[in-house]
């Protein structure tokens, strides 16, 4: 419940902030919302302007959601060792220091997330401390670490306003086309005035965002490799492989939005089109056949 509530205040706000923004930029520069420069930048802003509002309220989000308790002041020997293994991870792959934080779940799972390398969030499961030994937990966070020196977060990021861009704009002219066909010539409704305009527009969204979700997904499997490659790097590929050796008997992951797609697991799907994840046994074997090193 806490989760829906989070999301949904959070969306209501991306709405408005947008819709306020397209306001005053069509009013400024006075164009016309319904031509179709109007409708690509109705789509730009509400395509882009979604998704890095929520990168840069992605770290407030992933604490709240997952109740994650970051450590400002090691209490005992495994905060002590986490602050201090992400410390020198972080040196090692050149970025600022992200803070990092513990979350109550039985999964083995972690999560990085934040707006920049340098201003990033690496949380760790209750379940994986207890179920992986040090040189796993190493390497899940050198895959976390990994994440956040690639940049992951930010290329996600463009990737997805760019897919929304084209799925909302794409949407309202092929809504334009069928509904303009539909019309009765003694119709004077104008187009996205109707109920059944704004319908075909709900339907095509639908349709698109699930094509578009095979695009982002593409790319998020391609990340999951380049952050394992990453921690073999940093710990070895014998450790990384087997932590993900690990998590072969883990819990389902809990993770919401963008902390599934830099968690170290995620939730089944039917297809793998549609998994952030690539299948722990292909991981595991690009990591035993050392592609990463060519």
């Amino acid at each position: 419940m806490k989760r829906i509530v989070l999301f949904l205040i959070t969306n209501l706000a991306v709405m408005l902030v947008l819709s306020i923004v397209l306001s005053i930029v069509f009013k400024v520069f006075g164009i016309d919302n319904r031509s179709m420069g109007g409708l690509l930048i109705f789509a730009a802003v509400f395509g882009f302007g979604g998704s890095f509002i929520s990168l840069a309220m992605s770290k407030w989000m992933a604490k709240r959601s997952t109740g994650a308790v970051v450590i400002t002041e090691p209490s005992n020997a495994t905060e002590h060792w986490l602050v201090s293994t992400v410390q020198r991870q972080a040196k090692q792959a050149g970025i600022g220091m992200p803070e990092v934080a513990i979350y109550d779940s039985p999964e083995i799972n972690a999560f990085a997330t934040g707006m920049s390398r340098n201003n990033a969030l690496v949380a760790v499961s209750t379940g994986l401390l207890h179920a992986m030994t040090q040189q796993e937990a190493e390497a899940v966070l050198a895959h976390e670490v990994s994440h956040v020196a690639n940049g992951d977060m930010v290329t996600l990021t463009l990737i997805q306003g760019v897919v929304n861009t084209f799925v909302i704009f794409f949407a309202r002219v092929v809504a334009g086309i069928i509904d303009n066909f539909f019309r009765s010539s003694d119709e004077e409704e104008s187009q996205g005035g109707g109920i059944s305009y704004m319908i075909t527009v709900f339907v095509l969204e639908m349709i698109f965002g699930v094509l578009a979700s095979i695009i982002v997904m593409w790319f998020s499997r391609q990340r999951e490799y380049k952050a394992d490659a990453g921690a073999a790097r940093l710990v070895g590929p014998e450790n990384m492989v087997a932590a993900l050796q690990r998590l072969k008997g883990n819990h389902e992951s809990q993770l919401q939005g963008s902390m599934t797609a830099f968690g170290l697991a995620t939730k089944p799907a039917a297809s793998e089109l549609f998994m952030s994840h690539p299948p722990l046994d292909k991981r595991i074997h690009a990591l035993q056949s050392r592609s990463f090193e060519g």
